[in-house]
């Protein structure tokens, strides 16, 4: 049980490092290609839908939506296409509408028009080739309202300061653990070492009592030999 435990927070840890890390790539790629014409990620340029004027077939607003540069001639009915509106409301705003048919501008200039299907009106201006960006290829829903929070301070807080702040607590309760345990250790080391220390005192105090005791037991057995030695050579005479 202990292990699977340990095995679980660990998993768990490395979530949300992982979580961390994502949100920060994440943050940087996005901040610097969505919403960009002048960027593009692995070949298509991402945007963030504003509007719901395509809700009704293929998107809504908040959704992240992917588009590949093509050539506007071979663009046909029915595709829907990313380009720079000339329309006197959105102008220099960057739209993605479906192409209803194929004409040309007042000055004869091949282009299309253009509509959102959840209103099925026609947009103002015939789009030019020149001002077309790509051909949608695709959308992650509500993942542009996920990077609208994202950049927002509640956003920040919880998506990326917490992950860290996160990290860093369980780090430093990690760091205290293991210090505590490196001092108790590191007590444990020093009181063995007294202890070796106190028994090899009272073994040299042993060891230096016996020798006192047989140094007194030789010389009381010296004292004792010398009379003896005496007496017998006063009964030889």
């Amino acid at each position: 049980m202990k292990k699977a435990l340990i095995i679980i927070k660990n998993v768990l840890v490395w979530l949300v490092v992982a979580l961390a890390v994502f949100m920060m790539i994440f943050t940087v790629v996005s901040v610097n290609t969505f919403n960009r014409n002048d960027r593009d990620l692995f070949g298509y340029r991402v945007y963030i839908v504003n509007s719901d004027s395509m809700a009704a077939t293929d998107f809504k607003s908040g959704d992240l939506i992917f588009t590949k540069e093509i050539n506007p001639s071979e663009l046909k009915e029915g595709d829907i296409i990313t380009y720079i509106s000339q329309n006197s409301e959105s102008f220099g705003q960057t739209i993605t509408h479906k192409i209803r048919r194929k004409t040309v501008d007042a000055q004869g200039n091949p282009g299309f028009i253009t509509y959102g299907t959840t209103t099925n009106s026609d947009d103002e201006t015939v789009v030019t080739y020149m001002y077309i960006l790509g051909q949608y290829q695709g959308h992650l829903p509500g993942v542009g309202t996920f990077f609208n929070f994202l950049k927002t301070t509640p956003g920040y807080i919880v998506c990326i300061l917490t992950p860290f702040m996160l990290l860093i607590i369980y780090e430093g309760i990690n760091f205290f653990r293991l210090f505590r345990r490196y001092k108790k250790e590191q007590m444990a080391e020093v009181e063995a070492e007294r202890a070796k220390l106190q028994e090899e005192r009272e073994q040299s105090a042993k060891m230096m009592a016996e020798l006192q005791a047989l140094k007194e037991q030789l010389e009381a057995q010296k004292a004792g030999g010398a009379p003896a030695e005496k007496s017998e050579d006063s009964s030889e005479q």
